[in-house]
């Protein structure tokens, strides 16, 4: 066979093969649903996007002879080892044909590229930050990813164990018919109905009168809610505005709620209606006329992603976030909407799945985070394992 050998991204014909990568690996697959190409090229560094003015990262390709057969991203995120006071790198982006070699020089590259820069552990699939997209399909590969859920062959996962990677979080995609609106635990309704009346809650929809204000309010509360999150990390001002600046865009008002206490905004919930029907259909590119489908299209769509359910830290645990989401459930009934997910959901997070699962949804897709110590003699899945056990990090299972 053919040499295998790692290089940098270095030019506009590495970055094309790069992105072409993708297309190839996919091109039979009934399920995968291409990226909006624009926003992947912000996401891997290839144009500005604000996430890379706190952070750091290398694109590689991997070869077999002169065929690009593999690619990843390695990403320092110098705001993670902030917050959180360790030394963790990130590779994303990962894609590959079923070439278990060439996967652990592509892998092993990127993990000595974060070596040269200090980290102690290398995780991943992160797209780049838990702000975006993560983890790699593990179960659930018979129906196509909702909208910003990623999706990805189902031999990667022995690639990435083959390279030194276990297993360090799972998150979950739950899914449920609107019609267990008609069968919701009476002990749901009686949190909502008790929050209410303790904290004489008021909910509202995005004003389109004051449409960016509302979307910052969204966004701000995002990220005061989720300070103790694993893994988590508050967005930038910068990011923040990319981030309104593109909601404007996708989000339906009546799909969104806002809670307000005296007035004061306290909880904030949405839904995304799942584009990916139509970015399939404009094979990912939104411009010349990609956004007029989008927007056109969109009063047809019958599923709904119910991203986010956010309250103020000295707020939670009282029942304000399913107070938050119950507005939207008649809205999406009145949509049209047929199906709702909630995705994703981290293992971790007991509160969020129990309140899911009680309420009768079912977990249709888990994703999975890895880790791999960046230490001498870890380049392979049983001395990967060995030093992930000596220092006390691995599996959460």
């Amino acid at each position: 066979m053919s040499e295998v050998t790692c290089r940098p991204v270095e030019n506009r014909r590495d970055q094309k093969a790069f992105l072409e990568l993708e297309r190839r690996l996919y091109r039979d697959d009934p399920n995968w649903v291409p990226p909006l190409w624009g926003e992947r090229k912000k996401l891997v560094g290839f144009k500005h996007h604000p996430f890379w003015l706190d952070a750091e990262g290398q694109t590689f390709l991997v070869r077999r002879g002169d065929k690009v057969v593999g690619r990843v991203l390695a990403c320092v995120n110098h705001a993670h080892n902030r917050a959180h006071k360790d030394r963790v790198g990130f590779f994303g982006f990962f894609e590959c044909e079923n070439d278990p070699d060439a996967a652990i020089v592509l892998l092993d590259t990127a993990c000595d590229w974060l070596r040269e820069r200090d980290m102690t552990i290398a995780r991943g699939p992160i797209h780049p930050s838990l702000n975006y997209e993560v983890g790699l399909l593990v179960d659930g590969f018979d129906t196509p990813p909702t909208f910003l859920i990623t999706y990805n062959h189902p031999y990667y996962e022995s690639l990435i164990h083959a390279a030194g990677f276990v297993k360090e979080q799972d998150v979950f995609s739950y899914e449920a018919s609107i019609d267990i609106l008609n069968h919701l635990d009476p002990k749901l309704m009686f949190i909502i109905e008790e929050a209410q009346k303790r904290f004489k809650t008021s909910t509202r929809p995005i004003r389109s009168s004051h449409f960016d204000e509302d979307v910052r309010i969204f966004l701000e509360i995002y990220n005061q809610s989720l300070k103790q999150t694993w893994g988590y990390v508050p967005m930038s001002e910068a990011e923040i505005v990319e981030q309104s600046n593109g909601l404007k865009q996708l989000l339906v008002p009546q799909l969104t709620s806002i809670a307000e206490i005296d007035g004061k905004p306290v909880g904030a919930g949405f839904g995304l209606l799942d584009y990916n029907p139509i970015i399939r259909r404009i094979g990912g590119k939104l411009l010349p006329f990609g956004w007029l489908h989008l927007l056109m299209g969109r009063k047809k769509l019958t599923r709904l992603r119910m991203v986010s359910a956010n309250v103020l830290p000295e707020y939670q645990k009282w029942g304000l976030g399913l107070v938050t989401l119950y507005p939207i459930v008649p809205a999406a009934v009145d949509f049209g909407i047929q199906v709702g997910e909630f995705s994703w959901v981290l293992e971790s997070n007991q509160l969020s799945r129990g309140t899911i699962q009680r309420g009768g949804a079912k977990a249709t897709k888990t994703h999975r985070i890895y880790d791999r110590p960046l230490t001498s003699g870890a380049s392979n899945g049983s001395s990967a394992d060995e030093a992930l056990s000596s220092t006390g990090q691995g599996s959460t299972s």
